[in-house]
């Protein structure tokens, strides 16, 4: 036989014999490596949000006509004539036309200051829509503290969901994404 080929029929069966050994301790040591983590505790974390919102609600208000008569000239002439008429009437001779433009001026002041009263007290009740923005406080959840325990060793990750009492481990690494339909089982 050729000795070239002893030699490398000797190196490859010592290699198949070193890849053989090599899988059978990696399939003994994944045996043996622990496929969950045991979960220790769990705290929902949260998040407040501020969220705003319009608010109304109708309110009756007691408002003031406007007057149709700002100056009052209606209630002035018409206090002028009855307080003349009224003068008129207590004087006599030359205090007659004294007593008549007296009465005239003190009707018309009288007239005038009633009109304006009277304008203030022409009230009316109407309903008004009031909007305010009040702002609302909302607590939303936001993932979940894990602690857990692997090998002997304690740790903390975050997670979106809760993952019950244990979370799964590949290859010596936690697995964190969400379990799939199938696999929910634990």
């Amino acid at each position: 036989m050729n000795k070239s080929f002893l030699i490398g029929a000797g190196a490859g069966g010592a290699l198949a014999l070193v890849v053989g050994a090599g899988a059978m301790v990696s399939h003994t040591l994944s045996r043996h490596a622990p496929g969950y983590a045991q979960v220790v505790q769990v705290v929902p974390l949260t998040r407040t949000v501020v969220q705003p919102r319009r608010v109304c609600r109708d309110a009756t208000v007691e408002r003031t006509r406007p007057a149709s008569d700002t100056h009052q000239i209606i209630g002035s002439v018409a206090g002028a004539l009855i307080g003349g008429l009224l003068g008129h009437q207590v004087g006599d001779g030359s205090g007659r036309g004294l007593a008549t433009i007296a009465g005239a001026a003190a009707g018309g002041y009288a007239g005038n200051r009633i009109e304006a009263r009277m304008q203030r007290g022409e009230t009316y009740r109407t309903t008004v829509r009031r909007c305010a923005t009040v702002y609302d406080r909302i607590v939303q959840p936001n993932g979940y503290e894990v602690r857990y325990r692997l090998g002997g060793k304690t740790g903390t990750v975050r997670m979106a969901y809760d993952p019950g009492q244990r979370i799964a481990v590949r290859h010596g690494q936690l697995v964190l994404g969400a379990p799939s339909a199938g696999s929910a089982a634990g």
